[in-house]
């Protein structure tokens, strides 16, 4: 007897709702902005892809500080004061002799640092506050959304400028300020999308199995909101990337000696009216780049809605 008539036979049904899924699958593998670098880099466009390589080159040289910088950022020379470009300093020296572009690479350090603690604190914050009130409504809804009302009446620069008069002027200080500012307005975007993912009939099912709240939130709420949590983050880097520039300008964030570029246009002012501009452009040049890459990929990502920066 032949084993064929043993063999299933794949039912026409079955290819077709297989096909179905297929597209499916790649519809939703659309709708996500991070799969995969071909998918990227169609979404970030080429404007996107250099600005990407920015952001790449800033990390790679605050890492490597050390192996790039000609000079030691700290040693100035009286002889080497204002000296214009040339093999020694391609881009001059300061007004106490110290190598400019020694400087710029490792301001790029603490021009980096500020941002990440700001983001790091400010994602926690908004995502814990958002997923709590959504999950829980009713008062506990009611209490989160006022205290991010009060916060959200609060300019950043202003918290900022309150704590540093407290604590004393500081990078770690400012940082934890403007986590604080920055946390209503990422929150209320993660509230929104993470509240019609509450509504959805798969939270309904996973509850009426038994399954916790917390195993919920932390294994289907939370990996369903991460695009608009990464795109805040990145958006939301550019901002904090520029206020904390203003409050090194002010003698609110780091402080000499240590290089900064906020710092550098700031000890440059003086310098410019004397006619040595190097060290203010060059530092500003490399706030506005720097902020203008983050701000492009974030945008293309996910858009100024994910930051909730539209007001």
């Amino acid at each position: 007897m032949s084993d064929q008539k043993f063999k299933p036979a794949r039912n026409t049904n079955t290819r077709a709702q297989d096909t179905v899924a297929v597209q499916l699958i790649r519809k939703h593998r659309n709708d996500v902005p991070i799969t995969g670098w071909r998918l990227l880099a169609r979404r970030l466009g080429p404007i996107g892809i250099a600005s990407l390589a920015i952001i790449v080159l800033v990390i790679l040289m605050a890492a490597f500080a050390p192996l790039i910088a000609p000079y030691d950022p700290y040693e100035g020379s009286v002889t080497a004061r204002h000296e214009a470009w040339s093999l020694a300093h391609l881009m001059g020296t300061d007004q106490s002799g110290r190598d400019i572009l020694s400087r710029i690479v490792w301001g790029a350090r603490t021009s980096l640092i500020g941002p990440t603690i700001v983001i790091l604190i400010t994602a926690f914050l908004a995502t814990t506050l958002a997923l709590t009130a959504v999950w829980f409504g009713g008062k506990v809804d009611a209490l989160i959304s006022r205290v991010l009302d009060i916060l959200f009446a609060f300019p950043n620069m202003l918290l900022a400028i309150l704590a540093v008069a407290i604590f004393g002027p500081s990078l770690i200080t400012a940082s934890i300020a403007l986590a604080i500012g920055f946390t209503p307005y990422s929150a209320r975007v993660i509230r929104s999308v993470a509240l019609r993912e509450r509504n959805l009939p798969y939270v309904s099912s996973a509850q009426l199995q038994g399954i916790s709240g917390f195993l919920i939130t932390a294994r289907h709420i939370l990996p369903n909101v991460r695009t608009q949590i990464l795109t805040g983050m990145t958006i939301n880097f550019g901002y904090a990337m520029i206020e904390l520039a203003a409050l090194s300008f002010l003698g609110l964030g780091v402080q000499p000696p240590t290089p900064d570029w906020g710092l550098m246009v700031s000890n440059g002012q003086a310098s410019l009216q004397q006619g040595y501009w190097e060290q203010s452009v060059f530092a500003g040049l490399a706030i506005v780049i720097t902020v203008a890459a983050f701000g492009y990929v974030g945008e293309q990502l996910g858009g100024r809605r994910a930051a909730g920066r539209i007001r």
